[in-house]
């Protein structure tokens, strides 16, 4: 079906940031980016004017440039400034983090210093559960749980590396380190694996390469800033990208 006759019809799901809608052809659907920003699994909420349309512009282009580069991802087009066409995926309930510089909860949980460079970088599992607050989780939960193989956990994990190969060389370029990032993948009507979901300051952590400043959603979990001036960070990282 053509792209241009692509037609939303009902919510499919709705989660904190974005709501997916069915259309009128079975492998596609159309995914809302919302305004509201969360942090600490939703226990913290406010309304950020124009944040969607922001994300949803960050996310087109980071998503193309990886299409560019090989990576397959469930992102077709967008269709306007708040929606995109992608396609349709049964999300596999895992949250994969791969971290450059030790920050927020690793620092915590190991007793490292923030800002610690992580050479080889670190790839973590969190398990996608509201009831249990998204546990983090080891490759033989995921398996024992039958959410995933130990072949996909792998396939999975080549991807994610060279994700954060092409994107950290991506952002440097334009003066913003890739301090670490979380993504999701799903599988697609052909059962392949493809990268879903978004990449943006809600998923990613970027500082300024110069100044070091945060320019994410740290900024809103740590009451760095206002939320007027929180917006504008996520502007720049627009800005930057469409340099």
């Amino acid at each position: 079906m053509n792209s241009s006759n692509i037609k939303k019809i009902d919510i499919l799901s709705e989660g904190k940031t974005k709501k997916v809608y069915t259309t009128n052809d079975p492998l596609k659907v159309i995914i809302h980016y919302k305004d509201d920003l969360t942090a600490f699994n939703g226990l913290k909420k406010i309304f950020l004017p124009n944040k969607g349309i922001i994300n949803n512009d960050i996310t087109t282009l980071v998503f193309k440039f990886l299409n560019y580069y090989g990576i397959k991802t469930h992102f077709i087009q967008k269709i306007n400034n708040r929606e995109q066409l992608c396609q349709k995926v049964k999300i596999i309930p895992l949250e994969f983090v791969y971290r450059n510089i030790v920050t927020g909860s690793l620092s915590k949980r190991l007793g490292i210093k923030h800002g610690k460079k992580i050479n080889e970088g670190i790839i973590e599992i969190f398990y996608k559960n509201d009831k249990l607050k998204d546990p983090l989780i080891n490759d033989n939960h995921a398996v024992f749980l039958e959410i995933i193989t130990y072949n996909e956990l792998n396939f999975i994990y080549s991807i994610i590396k060279n994700i954060n190969n092409i994107l950290k060389t991506y952002f440097l370029n334009r003066n913003i380190i890739l301090v670490d990032f979380k993504i999701e993948f799903g599988k697609n009507n052909k059962n392949e694996i493809i990268l879903s979901d978004e990449i943006t300051p809600d998923t990613c952590r970027f500082w300024d390469e110069k100044t070091m400043e945060k320019l994410d959603k740290d900024l809103f979990r740590m009451k760095l800033k206002k939320k007027e001036k929180i917006i504008e960070h996520y502007m720049e990282i627009l800005k930057r990208l469409n340099k």
